[in-house]
């Protein structure tokens, strides 16, 4: 039965095709390749999966202005929706770092297992519901690079006083090895790396990051340690979802879902693309695996910011707690099944 009352949502005026229509902000700029265009194709998925019922307005950091400001958007009202990645507002409150990956943590697909079918979404929804807000799955970028580095790191010590564009838990625990972290929007990086502001950074991986230009005023590209499988996450006002019909809230939250499985597959594509890419056409590009003494100590580094994460309170220790047992359940399978099939085929 169709909606007899057109809903009115964030004072905004539907057009006369739609019987809802909601806000929507998102982190990236305008067109950002994968980011922002997932998030054009998810109003066009709510659209067409409700036949035109639902309309949303997409508005990005051009518009809004605030790279960062999308969970106050959301938690105030403001917006409707929200799309951008949780770890970027561990000021607001530091349990929501846990849900866009962890150093030596899970894979992309370990760690939607782990969100669908493991427990992870209720316990995200645990926590951003004492803000207002319901949260679901936005894609992944899948495996990220360890960063571009102006200089070659070969010990420990090169890392101390390093500063680098690096957020969420994998910043916290370079700190703990003597750098400097410090978070940048997208459109500031190349500019901060270029001026010497930073001397490092992480963005994401092939698929984003040779478009970004790093390998024209960085020398090294590491492979990745903190971010095995980045989650993006759709922020919906609970206000908002609660006068919302349950077939519209079914509709924002499977499309949401949907737009996860299309981005994700996205970014595995446009990183192949592009890595060879980089192979084929920047050869000077110095592709380096940190130091064992390196890794070893960022390890050392997250087990301390673990075990003070979990003291922190109970919340905190039952999501280390779960991301842990599950990583134990799911890695199992994956080293005797992935791992083995490519140590299997190694020679190819």
């Amino acid at each position: 039965m169709l909606l007899a009352a057109t809903i009115m949502v964030c004072g905004v005026l539907p057009l006369s095709a739609a019987e809802i229509t909601l806000k929507l902000a998102h982190s990236w700029p305008k067109g950002f390749p994968i980011f922002a265009t997932s998030v054009d194709e998810y109003a066009e998925l709510v659209s067409e999966m409700s036949d035109g019922r639902i309309e949303i307005k997409v508005d990005s950091r051009n518009k809004h202005k605030s790279a960062f400001g999308i969970f106050d958007f959301v938690k105030s009202g403001q917006y409707d929706i929200g799309q951008s990645a949780s770890y970027y507002y561990g000021g607001k409150d530091p349990d929501t770092l846990f849900f866009t990956t962890m150093p030596f943590g899970m894979t992309a697909l370990e760690q939607y297992a782990w969100f669908h079918e493991g427990g992870g979404l209720e316990l995200a929804n645990q926590v951003y519901d004492k803000h207002g807000i319901e949260v679901m799955t936005g894609g992944n970028t899948t495996m990220q690079m360890g960063g571009w580095f102006n200089k070659e790191i070969n010990s420990v010590d090169d890392l101390k006083g390093l500063k680098m564009r690096i957020p969420g838990f994998g910043g916290k625990v370079m700190a703990g090895v003597g750098a400097v972290p410090t978070n940048i929007p997208a459109g500031e990086l190349y500019q901060a790396l270029e001026r010497g502001t930073i001397d490092a950074l992480e963005w994401v991986g092939p698929s984003l990051d040779l478009r970004m230009g790093f390998h024209k005023i960085a020398s090294y590209y590491y492979t990745g340690w903190h971010e095995p499988g980045t989650e993006l996450m759709y922020f919906f006002n609970k206000e908002t979802m609660q006068e919302l019909p349950e077939w519209a809230r079914s509709v924002l939250l499977n499309a949401a879902k949907l737009t996860s499985f299309n981005m994700t597959v996205q970014s595995q594509h446009e990183s192949a693309v592009n890595w060879e890419s980089m192979l084929t056409e920047f050869p000077n590009i110095e592709v380096r695996d940190f130091p064992e003494e390196v890794i070893e100590a960022l390890r050392q580094s997250n087990r301390a910011l673990l075990a003070q994460e979990a003291s922190r309170s109970e919340l905190s220790k039952k999501i280390i707690q779960s991301q842990s047992s599950y990583l134990t359940l799911v890695r199992g399978w994956t080293n005797i099944g992935d791992r083995a099939y490519l140590n299997n085929i190694a020679g190819q």
